[in-house]
């Protein structure tokens, strides 16, 4: 996508003072504004006082992005946040899934289990609340250009806090260094749209916290952020406590593996409040409001029974879960499969009605479901009973075949997926039974774009993929369906080289930027 003032763009920085200039600028600013992260560990093992901090890997420029696809995008996003909490109420819906991929993954058996074990002993909290993310690439078909969704997150969705700065940063840089290049972009020529993702999300946590009402026992209520030890993404998660702390809300932050530590069930109370113990001040007791979970998303935070555990006091407890074991699994990439997977098979052609069941159930509105369908890319199952399930085997094992296609297994994280030629080989080392936990996706064709990354003081200059991550929170009741609040929070725009396959910025392939309309 070109520059709309028919100049090179971005420039090319060939003064190395210029080059010089700019990298500086972004360092400073970035620091100066949060824009941050923790080093990585080879550093921080140098930092036994925890003191140092390094800009976040972000572009120097913000990125072309089509007008009409990010319009489509978050205009669509209260639609995504009721289908989701839909699907995270429709608990045979999910429990059938869950089957369908438990023999192949463990992971989500459990969480299944902790599942089961609350409603055993039944539930006390009804509210549940969704800070989600939907992120899609631009596909382009000739000269059409649309949006086309890479998956749907339902939990520790990132970077909320970080992408609001990236935009800052980029407003900046317009204003006062890329009028002054060597190749001059005046500021008239940028299309900055603004982004509230901080505020926006911090107000989910905000109306959850609200809705909680006040402690029956006398304690002080709080919302408290369940993160992982040794967490580098640390001032992303900041942005959002500090947003919540200036509308007057306790917030805390604690390791999920001190969960069992630090909190307990309120004794001799049917409501199960949930209890937190101040580490440095045991006398100060509070009353968990919301426990949002920023860790928990994969196995790696589960490596010992009591992480279970941990995960199991607060399903059952009162606090409202961001998100609940359900709302978890409803992002389950196998969720993703059945609500997009087209009637035809791979090989069959197209079908008259090319929305899918699963949709068409969950989306009583014939337009909304349309409206959600087109922005689904081809998606198939991995398993050896439907047709579409043998024939995705098929084309997944043909080394011609495949390269259109990744491989995606049931996480969250980045760092996960398979792509092209590797699939057929990944499948021949795993277990064929364990072949249904996966899901086949058609690759997404983006427009060619360039740019450049400033990482870890490095350049890297080149031709990058861009995706887009519109926010989205949601507070329902998971007895009664009535939905409290259903607002589109910001976006995220994360940039990788377009020579990488996984795009994640704290699995070290992507990088933050924000968007340039044209």
């Amino acid at each position: 996508m070109s520059s709309p003032t028919g100049a090179t763009y971005p420039p090319a920085l060939d003064d190395a003072r210029e080059r010089e200039r700019l990298v500086q600028v972004v360092k400073d600013w970035s620091i100066a504004n949060g824009l941050a992260v923790r080093p990585p560990p080879a550093i921080a093992a140098n930092d036994a006082e925890g003191i140092l901090a390094m800009n976040a890997p972000v572009t120097l420029f913000p990125s072309p992005f089509p007008k009409s696809c990010f319009d489509d995008a978050r205009a669509i996003q209260a639609q995504y946040n009721e289908l989701y909490a839909r699907i995270s109420q429709d608990e045979e819906f999910l429990g059938g899934l869950v089957q369908e991929v438990a023999g192949g993954d463990e992971f989500i058996g459990h969480l299944w289990n902790v599942h089961l074990r609350v409603k055993e002993e039944g539930y006390v909290q009804n509210l549940a609340l969704g800070l989600f993310r939907s992120d899609y690439m631009v596909h382009q078909d000739g000269d059409n250009l649309q949006i086309k969704q890479v998956e749907f997150n339902t939990i520790a969705s990132s970077f909320g806090g970080l992408s609001a700065q990236t935009s800052l940063l980029h407003k900046h840089l317009a204003q006062t260094e890329y009028p002054l290049l060597t190749e001059p972009i005046p500021q008239s020529s940028f299309e900055l749209p603004a982004n509230g993702s901080t505020n926006g999300l911090a107000a989910g946590l905000g109306a959850a916290f609200h809705a909680y009402g006040k402690s029956d026992l006398g304690h002080p209520t709080c919302v408290i952020f369940l993160v992982q030890d040794g967490e580098r993404n640390i001032f992303d998660q900041r942005h959002l406590e500090y947003a919540l702390q200036a509308d007057s809300i306790p917030v805390f932050r604690l390791p999920f593996s001190q969960i069992l530590t630090h909190t307990n069930i309120a004794p001799s109370s049917s409501r199960r409040q949930l209890l937190y113990h101040l580490p440095h001040n045991p006398t100060r007791t509070f009353e968990v409001a919301v426990a949002y979970l920023r860790a928990g998303y994969g196995p790696d935070d589960y490596t010992v029974p009591s992480a279970w555990e941990a995960r199991y006091q607060i399903e059952r407890s009162a606090a409202i879960a961001c998100p609940s074991v359900l709302t978890q699994l409803a992002g389950m990439k196998k969720v993703q499969q059945v609500l997009a997977t087209p009637s035809s098979t791979p090989s069959s052609g197209p079908s008259s009605d090319p929305t899918p069941a699963a949709l068409r159930r969950l989306v009583p509105s014939a337009a909304a479901a349309a409206s959600l369908h087109r922005t689904f890319t081809n998606i198939y199952p991995m398993d050896a009973l439907s047709p579409a399930g043998l024939a995705a085997r098929a084309l997944a094992t043909d080394p011609a075949r495949c390269q259109k296609y990744v491989l995606k297994p049931q996480r969250e994280g980045g760092g996960n997926n398979v792509y092209r030629a590797a699939i057929p080989a990944h499948l021949a080392r795993t277990p064929a039974e364990h072949w249904a936990s996966y899901i086949l996706m058609e690759l997404i064709t983006p427009p060619p774009v360039a740019n450049t990354i400033l990482r870890n003081g490095v350049l890297e200059h080149g031709g990058v993929i861009c995706e887009l991550g519109v926010y989205g929170t949601c507070l329902w009741d998971q007895g009664s369906g009535e939905v409290l609040r259903n607002e589109e929070a910001g976006y995220l725009l994360r940039t990788k080289g377009d020579q990488s396959e996984e795009g994640g910025v704290a699995a070290g392939f992507g990088c933050m930027d924000s968007v340039r309309l044209v």
